[in-house]
């Protein structure tokens, strides 16, 4: 496998390994709605959104991610997400294949923000989430001339098939597959093609047990393939990202569990949530109650989780937060983490005012540089 690595053959830091992913493009060409061929159920009915689950897995389920690439994975999915429309509930990125419970919305509902005197700029300003600021000066610069010619159908053609692109789950994963391939591809130095031609999709209830049942199951995914005892304790699934303080991931399982969507902490959904993945996704063993059959959660586990009504202790939310910090992150007192903030100031944004982070979990004086819940992966 090819990885970037140092003159001294040292591993780049994760953020310049992923320099590809956090980059922002200009539209694929000929991006149109696309299933791969297989027949999809899709929700078209007066419902004002529809959850979907999703499965894709690489080639044969041959080519395997590393932890990089499992991070570049997981970011993809929420960029895409965030410029389709398309909300994520919960996800689980493995090594072969991807889990992705979505939520996708009433496409003329959502399409209403784009309408009135200020809709063409709220769709620029939407449009900045994945396109270069290069390539929005360039769009402008089209739609203006084709104005200023009289061509007003056709600068409406143009702004139309940007629309298109939003609220729609076979161009969305389409999308996400590409995006991921091609940077993969030149990491690695391969070529060809990297996903299987169809993902597999699922229409669920978007409320209720059948919802809460699925994001469960997703989150699971590494316990039963026994990467780890504890789903916490994985750190590319939506579960262990809501602990680690994302308030997308967080919203995503309240949705999930029919809480409010900020009631991660309000309204206990994530003791209840912790509750629902210890005892559905218990270890099942075999009638003589020696063998394990099906890998899960071990009972001993799953007892005292439920006896503790699923809370965790103060800390081993901090342990798990810590074990999400960034490479050369400054962990101490309020004075220590200003202190190394304002010896390399230049290395910030001018707008940044304080370098001291209060850890939310912490009531203790515990800082660190960077806001966790907005890169709880580094």
């Amino acid at each position: 496998m090819k990885i970037v690595q140092t003159a001294d053959s040292q591993p780049l830091p994760l953020e310049e390994q992923l320099v590809g992913v956090n980059a922002k493009t200009g539209l694929y060409p000929g991006a149109r709605s696309w299933s791969g061929g297989r027949f999809r159920v899709l929700g078209k009915g007066p419902l004002e959104s529809y959850c979907y689950h999703v499965m894709s897995r690489t080639c044969g389920g041959e080519v395997f991610f590393d932890e990089v690439e499992k991070e570049a994975l997981r970011r993809v999915i929420w960029r895409m997400a965030e410029f389709s429309g398309i909300k994520v509930v919960t996800y689980c990125v493995m090594r072969n294949h991807f889990h992705l419970l979505a939520e996708v919305p009433h496409r003329e509902t959502w399409l209403q923000r784009f309408e009135g005197p200020e809709g063409e700029v709220k769709l620029f300003e939407h449009l900045r989430t994945l396109y270069s600021r290069a390539y929005l000066g360039l769009l402008r610069d089209e739609l203006a001339d084709l104005r200023a010619r009289g061509l007003r159908v056709l600068a409406e053609q143009r702004v139309e098939a940007l629309k298109k692109r939003f609220c729609d789950l076979s161009l969305f994963v389409k999308e996400v597959k590409e995006r991921f391939s091609r940077w993969f591809n030149k990491r690695r130095g391969r070529k060809g093609t990297l996903w299987m031609d169809r993902f597999k999709s699922v229409l669920v209830e978007g409320r209720g047990e059948a919802l809460r049942t699925m994001a469960a199951y997703i989150d699971l995914n590494p316990v039963r393939a026994g990467l780890v005892k504890d789903p916490k304790d994985y750190r590319w699934c939506g579960y262990a990202e809501a602990l680690g303080g994302s308030r997308r991931a967080q919203r995503g399982l309240c949705k999930a569990q029919g809480k409010p969507v900020d009631g991660w902490k309000s309204a206990g959904a994530a003791e209840a949530y912790r509750c629902i993945l210890h005892d559905e996704g218990r270890e099942v063993k075999d009638a003589q109650n020696e063998k394990v059959v099906r890998r899960g959660v071990t009972v001993e586990s799953a007892r005292a989780v439920l006896a503790e009504r699923g809370k965790l202790s103060l800390g081993e939310l901090v342990r798990h937060r810590v074990r999400y910090f960034s490479d050369g992150v400054v962990l101490g007192s309020q004075e220590f983490v200003e202190g190394i903030f304002e010896a390399q100031r230049d290395k910030f944004s001018p707008r940044r005012k304080e370098g001291a982070k209060q850890i939310e979990e912490s009531d203790a004086p515990f800082y660190a540089l960077r806001r966790l819940r907005v890169s709880p992966v580094g």
